[in-house]
């Protein structure tokens, strides 16, 4: 079995107030395509109550930076007490959503990513030399890119959710970074 080593963990981004999910979604799917990253969804569940939805969307999207390392991405969507609400704006309506939203990211580093050097334990013991000594610069460099990618992530987040923030002026962002 490959080597999975988490590098990010737990990037959190706390929104309460006016958003568009789905335009929040297809933002996060568009932003790995132009990365050159792909991904499959883990879990998208609803659950429907009288004071709103509740959702849980976890997508794993992940890209191959060379034969030897990938780069995977874990992005967790929580939202709670979602109604839908009408926005006018120039005179036409617009569909939104209100209530709280929680979005976690994390990210991995995942090497030897087609198993070719765990099927005997003298090949293991070389994979564990090689990783730590011959590939140890391509994989901060790895590991460079990751951050770059849920930075920049991170802050088309913010931005996104900020543009609603405006229409109503009740949309409330809160952070917390832990590496």
């Amino acid at each position: 079995m490959s080597e999975i080593r988490l590098v990010i963990d737990q990037t959190k981004l706390t929104y309460e107030g006016i958003f568009n999910l789905k335009g929040l979604y297809e933002m996060i799917t568009q932003f790995f395509y132009e990365k050159g990253g792909d991904y499959e969804e883990k879990l998208n569940t609803e659950q429907i109550f009288p004071h709103g939805r509740n959702i849980k969307i976890e997508l794993a999207p992940y890209k191959n930076i060379t034969d030897y390392f990938k780069l995977i991405y874990r992005i967790r969507i929580y939202g709670t007490g979602i109604k839908n609400v009408e926005l006018e704006q120039d005179g036409a309506k617009i569909p939104l959503n209100d209530g709280k939203l929680m979005i976690i990211i994390d990210g991995y580093i995942m090497s030897d990513r087609y198993s070719k050097w765990e099927h005997k334990p003298i090949q293991w013991f070389f994979r564990a030399l090689a990783d730590k000594y011959i590939f140890k610069g391509h994989y901060l460099k790895a590991e460079q890119w990751l951050m770059s990618d849920v930075d920049d992530l991170y802050l088309r987040l913010k931005s996104f959710l900020n543009v609603y923030r405006s229409s109503r002026d009740r949309g409330v962002i809160s952070e917390q970074i832990i590496s």
